[in-house]
């Protein structure tokens, strides 16, 4: 149930652009690209210097067959063909669930044989056989005709493109080419972070001249120290400390005081429980700001996220690509003294009352990886929408607790005059469906006019993962614990390795069972 309005006469300044809108921004400008600081790589199947990676298709009718088959010595291709690298294994793939017996085997190697001595190029110049799979061909499932369909994928100089491709039409049939898949690149280790530091905006007071810290010199200063311990950073070492001034406790005291009272009636339990938590073990209160070493700590143990220092707001894409490790990138800086309720960008207010808390909650830090795992790779337009569910739901989520809404988004609950007016009899209200969500316009110049409630982080996790799943990428990612790096699932034999290690998870479970009779 909602409360009685009472958000009429709390001012609102707008928190100017959101994670939305540096999506957007990177989208238009073509930024999802990465620049120098990913090291050159563009792209997850990269290309090597002066090659081009070939997919193609093509097929061998029955009629020439025959002159294929009077080749003797199949298994001499490596030695015949010098100049071309057979030396990965030949195989035949299981398509459309049909068994290809050994012939089949043979008949695509003496086909392929054929096909390398027919060329005139394979004297001049180098070509990589990287994969052969073969496959009765799409005619011969109505006419019972012997065709067979191949997909073959190698490497070629660049400039030898189009006389390879022209000197295969000669003896092959209906030849074509399958566009290389090109993925964003992502990162794929914990320490590969580093290079996640792109800051689409900073809200730089030296710049800003709305921004309430403008025209305070010592102000300003501090906060370029403070950025530049983060810009420093590198994962592995400590957690860089902040002194921080008591001007800037007194501002810190009169932001945490005041969100303090109105938490009770306002916040989630997990919310409650984990600031705590908080309270207890890691020297929340009013009268000193926590440092990220010890909250980090607290967070490994609780959940499996850590703390790592940020200058200022990062790319949608970078930001994202952190929860996947379950890496929350949190701001040291803390907003200007004559501004303590309002802060035009996320400081340390927000990160540390407003999402330590919920990343304190199993089900909401797994919630909240999963956005991350789902960004990897992604489209710049996936990328705004996920950002856009971010939005809705970690940053201005609601959720239904014992009939009643509370609320469990960050920047609700960092910001006093827009909690108050969430739970009032203002907004409209709608249930949380992901494919809805994402295409919600959002509002940064005043409160929302829409939230979207979740019934529990359980069941949001379910549609969040429903919603995932059909994002377009060539691959899955799953993410290692104990090596805090992913895996890119795209080929059968990392999937049935992934398999193997479930098999052995649910044999230790239906021990246990046992057990427990």
């Amino acid at each position: 149930m909602k409360t009685e309005s009472v958000a009429q006469n709390i001012p609102f300044v707008g928190r100017k652009r959101s994670l939305i809108e540096d999506a957007r921004k990177e989208r238009a400008s073509g930024s999802s690209s990465p620049g120098p600081s990913r090291g050159g790589e563009n792209f997850v199947f990269e290309e090597k210097e002066g090659t081009v990676t070939l997919n193609i298709l093509f097929a061998l009718s029955h009629e020439k067959n025959a002159g294929f088959f009077k080749t003797g010595k199949v298994f001499e291709v490596r030695k015949t063909c010098a100049s071309l690298d057979m030396s990965c294994r030949w195989r035949a793939s299981i398509k459309s669930g049909l068994r290809h017996r050994f012939n089949v085997i043979k008949y695509t190697c003496v086909c392929l044989y054929m096909i390398c001595m027919s060329l005139p190029w394979i004297q001049t110049f180098e070509a990589k056989l990287l994969h052969i799979e073969s496959r009765p061909g799409r005619k011969s499932k109505n006419s019972g005709c012997d065709d067979l369909e191949f997909f073959m994928r190698c490497e070629v100089h660049i400039s030898d493109t189009d006389i390879f491709i022209n000197s295969l039409k000669r003896v092959a049939d209906d030849v074509r080419t399958i566009p290389e898949e090109k993925v964003p690149w992502f990162p794929r280790k914990i320490r590969d972070l580093d290079k996640c530091n792109l800051l689409i905006t900073k809200y730089d007071p030296d710049m800003d001249q709305d921004h309430p810290g403008f025209s305070d010199p010592e102000y300003r200063k501090r906060r370029c120290f403070i950025a530049e311990l983060a810009a420093n950073y590198r994962q592995g070492e400590p957690l860089p400390r902040v002194e921080y001034t008591p001007e800037e406790v007194a501002t810190w005291k009169e932001v945490y005081r005041t969100l303090r009272t109105i938490y009770p009636d306002l916040a989630c339990r997990q919310f409650l429980g984990g600031l705590q938590q908080l309270e207890r073990e890691c020297g929340y209160g009013e009268d000193s700001i926590p440092q990220l070493q010890e909250v980090s700590a607290f967070l490994r143990e609780k959940t499996g996220f850590q703390l790592r220092p940020v200058a200022g707001l990062l790319s949608a894409r970078d930001f994202l690509a952190s929860l996947a490790f379950r890496v929350f990138q949190c701001t040291q800086y803390i907003r200007h003294a004559s501004a303590p309720m309002h802060s035009p960008e996320p400081d340390c207010c927000h990160e540390l009352l407003g999402h330590i808390p919920m990343l304190a909650d199993k089900e909401f830090a797994q919630f909240s990886q999963e956005i991350g795992l789902a960004s990897l790779g992604a489209s710049d337009e996936d990328i705004e929408r996920l950002s856009t569910l971010y939005w809705f739901t970690v940053e201005f989520g609601l959720c239904k607790q014992n009939g009643t809404v509370k609320a469990y988004g960050a920047g609700l609950l960092s910001s006093y005059g827009e909690l108050i007016y969430a739970l009032s009899n203002e907004p409209e209200y709608k249930p949380f469906n992901p494919e809805e969500t994402a295409i919600q316009p959002y509002q940064d110049q005043t409160f929302q006019p829409v939230y979207f409630v979740s019934e529990s982080f359980e069941d949001a996790k379910i549609k969040m993962r429903r919603y995932s799943s059909s994002i377009q990428r060539p691959f899955s990612v799953r993410y290692d614990p104990f090596t805090c790096s992913l895996e890119v699932l795209d080929q059968p034999s990392k999937i049935q390795h992934a398999l193997g290690q479930m098999r052995d998870d649910l044999k230790i479970l239906h021990s246990a069972l046992e057990k427990l009779g």
